[in-house]
């Protein structure tokens, strides 16, 4: 397998992309705090948090790029600057409208 030349260099999401990797998040959130009261204590709920903990990383990263690693295109028009009554410029918090 050859993997494309960005495939370790980093890729701002795009706007889309930003908001299907925070719905992704949440969602994994809830699964893991459904296992945590779910599974007894012990080696197999730590082994079973921590590849699940690996796997939401794997869906940001899918979210991003392609299967070679090159950027994975957006769906819409990626917009590069707040809004110039945006609160707080430059806050990584929150996503450019």
């Amino acid at each position: 397998m050859v993997l494309h030349s960005e495939t370790f260099d980093y890729l701002r999401p795009a706007n889309d992309q930003m908001f299907d990797m925070s719905h992704a998040r949440k969602m994994a959130k809830d699964y893991a705090e459904f296992l945590e009261r779910l599974l007894p204590d012990g080696p197999d709920k730590t082994y079973a948090l921590r590849k699940f903990r690996e796997v939401a990383m794997w869906v940001n990263i899918s979210i991003t790029r392609e299967a070679d690693g090159s950027p994975r295109k957006s769906k819409e028009v990626d917009v590069k600057d707040y809004p110039s009554d945006h609160p707080v410029k430059g806050d990584l918090g929150s996503i450019p409208l």
